[in-house]
């Protein structure tokens, strides 16, 4: 069985939100609490279509791996990363953009199952799915302040992308 968590967050501007949110050291920086870190493929800077990166983690008192793909890229409205190898059946996160009344609303669709039958889903009821939207939330809310502040241009050196709405 496939769990769907929907997150939308209210910011601005487009370009920064796109960029940081497949920034590699961003994403570090989001989730110390769980000392994630890039260990293979783009281990920092902007990560691109068709290139994978592995997290390496500490979930629930375990070092885990994650990989993860970018499959779709149209810049700056939607990307999608979808896990390769890692803890998951299966996983995919599209991240989607659009330009609203001089705001960027930004939304997560975060699909993924759990192995090991019911105990998975039991574990995923009532324990996977609230830390899964925490990490989230939390993860949005380090985007949304650096996009909001000159915080973004720590992690986003050089914008050579055009940039458009959608």
């Amino acid at each position: 069985m496939k769990t769907l968590i929907k997150l939308e967050t209210y910011q601005a501007p487009i370009d920064h939100c796109f960029d940081l949110s497949r920034s590699i050291d961003l994403h570090v920086v989001s989730t110390k609490d769980s000392q994630e870190k890039a260990i293979a493929g783009r281990t920092s800077g902007l990560i691109e279509l068709g290139e994978t990166v592995t997290w390496e983690a500490r979930h629930f008192f375990i070092t885990q791996n994650l990989t993860t793909k970018i499959t779709l890229y149209d810049r700056p409205c939607h990307f999608k990363d979808v896990m390769v190898k890692g803890a998951f059946d299966s996983m995919e996160h599209d991240h989607l953009f659009k330009s609203e009344n001089g705001r960027t609303i930004m939304t997560d669709i975060f699909l993924y199952s759990v192995p090991y039958g019911v105990l998975g889903s039991i574990f995923d009821k009532f324990i996977l799915k609230r830390y899964m939207i925490r990490l989230l939330r939390h993860r949005n809310l380090v985007i949304k302040e650096a996009a909001e502040s000159d915080g973004w241009m720590k992690f986003v050196i050089t914008p050579t992308n055009r940039t458009g709405t959608c």
